[in-house]
């Protein structure tokens, strides 16, 4: 069986109105035979957190949504967290801290569990905090502007469910720029993804992701760049050159294993309506 999908949303998703994001993952998990299990261990809002998305997930008709709230690493541990995500056919993390959340569930029975359930085919999907947190390298927290700077951002490892590149959130709303600028010119062999709010990014088991939602994608591909990032003093600006830099809003796809933007069967179908029009 191919690996499930993932999802990285860039937060802040639309929960009332075309809910197009949780839509698509709910789809994807199995419509109304889905079973979801919600882990909202990064929220400070506690049980709070899941059970807003168990309703919202009701609401789109899902039948069978279950909610993990471990905070500590005994809970994460315990089987019963690792039962019920071994029987999901779509796990969702909510935001918050994702330090917290790779602290708390890293190395833990429950992360052996969403590892297991996605090479077997469930789709992953994490918000916010849960977005960063599905690379294998995390961005942990750090500074925004649009300067890339030495030390401007603290990194640690994530859950590896997305492996090869970073994941950064809220991106155009909290001005991340810099900062993921920072990290490809540290780790140019990583993809940098930048999301947007209300937008995401779905990543089939080929690892071409399609862009959805209000807003963009923007993904930083350093793999022939040139830096001074390893003698540049703390806090100091630092320098990235031939940087490839694409802006994709929704329709859009791009192959994470090849580096380049692919066509879109939707935008393919309008470039011909157009070609035809004009001639």
């Amino acid at each position: 069986m191919a690996e499930g999908h993932v999802i990285v949303i860039g937060g802040a998703e639309d929960k009332i109105r075309e809910r197009v994001i949780l839509s698509r993952f709910a789809a994807l998990a199995g419509g109304q035979d889905a079973r979801i299990v919600v882990i909202s261990s990064a929220s400070s809002l506690g049980p709070l957190a899941g059970e807003m998305y168990r309703r919202v997930f009701g609401e789109l008709g899902v039948q069978h949504v279950a909610q993990v709230h471990a905070v500590t690493r005994a809970q994460a541990n315990d089987d019963t967290s690792a039962r019920l995500v071994s029987d999901a056919t779509g796990v969702f993390l909510t935001g918050g801290n994702q330090l917290r959340l790779s602290s708390t569930i890293g190395g833990t029975n429950l992360a052996r569990a969403i590892a297991e359930r996605h090479r077997f085919g469930a789709v992953i999907a994490g918000t916010s905090a849960g977005a960063s947190a599905m690379s294998t390298h995390m961005v942990a927290f750090g500074a925004s502007g649009g300067t890339p700077k030495q030390r401007m951002v603290q990194m640690a490892a994530g859950l590896g469910v997305l492996p090869g590149v970073i994941v950064d959130q809220h991106f155009q709303q909290r001005n991340r720029l810099g900062r993921l600028l920072a990290i490809i010119a540290q780790n140019p062999s990583l993809l940098g993804i930048g999301v947007d709010e209300d937008t995401a990014g779905v990543v089939g088991p080929d690892m071409v992701m399609e862009v959805i939602g209000r807003r963009s994608i923007t993904i930083i591909d350093g793999a022939g760049s040139d830096t001074d990032a390893w003698e540049v003093r703390a806090h100091k600006p630092l320098m990235i050159s031939n940087v490839v830099l694409h802006s994709l809003p929704a329709g859009y796809r791009f192959d994470l294993r090849r580096r380049s933007r692919v066509a879109a069967p939707m935008l393919r179908a309008l470039d011909g309506a157009e070609t035809l029009a004009s001639s």
